[in-house]
């Protein structure tokens, strides 16, 4: 297996009305429970993210219910050849947090990919879940 890596294609050219009707559906998974964040070993930095702010499930779909279209920056390919027909959904959201009894305003980079899992069901996957690490622009704001 090769692990070349692809040329992936970054997404701009979407709509207000686009990115509303991908958060509609993406609001029925989450209230569905069909969602997961990793917390893989590739992914450290959204296990130290939940941890650090004690993000408890109900507070996770509290994030993820309040996304809003604004919070849209831009989509990209997946850049893992297996899942290349998929195309990833970033928005950074602003959110008040509790850092051990202090209130910080946190941006939080969610990076989203909605698909279909094995058995045929849609799912999706939180797959960034953090603080802002880079520069963001957002694509409506």
């Amino acid at each position: 297996m090769g692990n070349t890596k692809r040329e992936t294609k970054k997404y701009t050219d979407l709509t207000p009305d686009d990115i509303k009707a991908y958060l509609s559906k993406f609001r029925k998974f989450i209230l569905d429970g069909k969602y997961s964040i990793a917390q893989n070993e590739n992914r450290q930095e959204n296990i130290d993210f939940i941890e650090d702010y004690k993000i408890d499930t109900k507070k996770e779909k509290e994030i993820l219910l309040g996304i809003q279209y604004d919070d849209f920056c831009y989509a990209v390919d997946n850049d893992n050849e297996e899942f290349s027909h998929e195309i990833l959904y970033i928005f950074c959201k602003c959110q008040e947090l509790d850092y051990w009894g202090t209130l910080e305003n946190v941006d939080i980079y969610i990076k989203i990919n909605m698909t279909q899992i094995r058995n045929g069901d849609d799912f999706v996957f939180i797959v960034s879940f953090h603080k802002r690490n880079k520069p963001i622009e957002y694509l409506f704001k």
